[in-house]
Order: structure tokens, then C-alpha cells, then sequence
């Protein structure tokens, strides 16, 4: 049996394969840098609600009282 070269049972990829290679990497970086960001900015935002929070304790709410009621009679004018 004959040994096969190396480089002829190779998988080339077209050249449109290699372009949309090249797209797919381009977005996923893109993607994960996005990702990233709004990690931090989440992360950043939610110690700031939380040292807010910390400072300014929550005003406890007045009672509202019942109102006055409207008593209603049952004679028609």
C-alpha cells in the first residue's frame, strides 16, 4: 500500500469559507467585547445602588388614614 502525501488529503477551505471564517471571529470578538462591557457597567452600577442604599435608608411610608366614607341614602329625589 501506498503512503499518501500529506498535503494532498488536506481540507482547503474555499475563499468564501475563509471570508466568512474571518466575519464569524470578527463578531464574536465584537460580541464578547460588548458582553464585557456591559458586565462591568452592571457590576459598577450595582455597588453604586448598594453604597447609595447603604447612606440613604429607605423612607418609611405614612399610614393613610380610611377617608372619609359617603353615606348614601336610599330615597330617590
Amino acid at each position: 500500500m501506498k503512503k499518501i502525501p500529506d498535503g494532498i488529503s488536506k481540507y482547503k477551505p474555499s475563499t468564501g469559507e475563509k471570508k466568512s471564517g474571518v466575519t464569524n471571529a470578527v463578531a464574536l470578538q465584537i460580541t464578547e467585547g460588548e458582553k464585557a462591557a456591559r458586565e462591568a457597567k452592571t457590576t459598577r452600577l450595582r455597588l453604586e445602588r448598594l453604597a447609595f442604599e447603604e447612606s440613604h435608608p429607605p423612607a418609611t411610608p405614612e399610614k393613610k388614614g380610611r377617608g372619609r366614607t359617603r353615606r348614601t341614602s336610599n330615597v330617590s329625589r
